[in-house]
């Protein structure tokens, strides 16, 4: 279906990473014939032709004729004994093969004595659980491994009565476990700004999902006596060298869905990722998930710590800024194809990418490749989770002519994925925090795909 609402003229004139819609031709159209006869398109017309040698180089490697030596040549691993079980004490790790899977830091975000941020490989990662070895890190004061025998956790503020928690003593309570995106506020940052950043693991690779285990924080509450009437925020505090602190609405505490989390997929959690304790706020942005909790305090309004008050605020237009806008609207983004990969030749390839909201479940994601022009619902492959990643897949014949690929989600509540044009009309261009918007990638005819940007 056509879009109605993309914005059309004239583009700021900006780096190369600038193009004008008036510049793309629509490069592909589909009937709405089922998945299976499109697929079957796709290879038929692939084969035929002489313009048209393969639909991917893994389809038809290597002429038939004489064989594939990789197959009448047998391996040493299939003529020899393997290696026995990982030694006695050891943790698993990834292949050899897979040494370039790796979170990767930014020169160009704020940095103290070391490094304060690693991003996601996002455009190497399947279905929609991070490896917490992979998981994306934002450090304010460094990271510390914890000795959690030594770490305690108090409630206190609008309580009955003040409590100290120890680990063991949380670990002994009922918890629960649920798949959860975390996203850092300033994630998809330097495309306010127009930069050109190459990879979706710069663009959008301050995000992760996991599984959290761990103990609902009303369950605390309770234990301490809050008084849930007249108590209508909490501070969390961090025990990191920045001590950092939150206010985090009891509304949303209520709802049983904050939890102080120990765990994450299934082992405990990472040093750097809160080890031995975090806060979980699913649908808030990453700073309010603080790391190595160690007090929560009840209060009646919110408590204008440095962070909320002068730290990750959004800059408006009218020079004001606005402050505890915490909620991660819906969003998306193709990880494949997506800057920095190449598609080998024509034919036919699965674009896929991931799709998140912090106000419940996704609904549905576009996706388009001619800019914005005409636009095909994707697949939604399960499980679809409230404020959880959520993976789409498309299918989709390239011809080898420019294309523009972009994706759109929308989220149980209605909400659509905003363009640049609709979210700079609103909050300007100088802003830093929540870009939210529909990021753009440009596959060239060589089949190189690099970072674009349409206004």
């Amino acid at each position: 279906m056509n879009q109605d609402d993309t914005p059309s003229g004239r583009l700021q004139k900006a780096p190369e990473n600038f193009l004008s819609r008036d510049g793309i031709k629509t490069v592909f159209s589909e009937g709405k014939a089922g998945r299976r006869d499109f697929i079957r398109r796709a290879f038929a017309a692939a084969a035929v032709g002489a313009a048209a040698p393969a639909v991917l180089a893994q389809a038809n490697p290597v002429p038939l004729e004489g064989g594939d030596p990789n197959i009448l040549n047998l391996p040493e691993h299939s003529t020899s004994l393997g290696q026995g079980v990982a030694p006695e004490g050891s943790y698993g790790k990834p292949s050899k093969y897979e040494s370039n899977v790796l979170r990767r830091q930014s020169p160009g975000l704020t940095q103290t004595t070391q490094a304060s941020v690693s991003f996601a490989p996002l455009q190497s990662l399947f279905g929609i659980v991070t490896p917490s070895g992979l998981h994306f890190e934002r450090h304010h004061q460094g990271w510390w491994d914890i000795d959690p025998s030594k770490h305690r956790l108090m409630i206190n503020g609008m309580v009955k009565t003040p409590m100290v928690f120890t680990m063991d003593e949380i670990m002994r309570l009922p918890s629960v476990s649920r798949f959860h995106f975390i996203e850092c506020g300033a994630n998809s940052a330097a495309e306010w700004g127009n930069v050109a950043v190459p990879t979706v693991q710069y663009t959008h690779g301050m995000l992760s999902c996991s599984e959290f285990t761990g103990v609902p924080l009303i369950t605390l509450l309770e234990r301490a006596g809050a008084d849930l009437k007249n108590g209508k925020f909490v501070l969390a505090e961090g025990a990191d060298g920045s001590s950092m602190t939150r206010t985090i609405p009891m509304a949303l505490i209520l709802s049983g869905e904050v939890l102080v989390a120990y765990g994450q997929n299934g082992e405990m959690l990472r040093p750097e990722n809160g080890y031995p304790l975090r806060l979980v706020v699913p649908g808030v942005q990453g700073v309010s998930w603080v790391k190595y909790l160690r007090r929560i305090k009840l209060g009646d309004m919110p408590f204008a710590a440095k962070d909320e008050a002068v730290h990750y605020v959004d800059l408006m237009p009218d020079g004001q800024l606005r402050q505890y806008g915490s909620v991660q609207e819906c969003k998306s983004v193709v990880t494949t194809p997506s800057g920095g990969q190449v598609l080998l030749d024509k034919g036919f390839y699965n674009i896929t990418g991931l799709a998140w909201s912090g106000r419940g479940k996704v609904k549905k994601v576009d996706v388009t490749v001619d800019g914005g022009r005409n636009w095909r619902e994707a697949r939604l492959e399960g499980p679809v989770m409230s404020k959880s990643l959520t993976r789409f897949n498309l299918d989709w014949v390239w011809d080898g002519k420019p294309a523009i690929v972009q994706s759109r989600a929308t989220d149980e509540t209605g909400y659509v994925q905003a363009t640049y044009k609709q979210l700079r009309a609103v909050r300007g261009t100088r802003s830093i925090y929540h870009n939210n918007a529909i990021q753009s990638w440009l596959v060239q005819e060589n089949g190189e795909v690099k970072n674009v940007q349409l206004s």
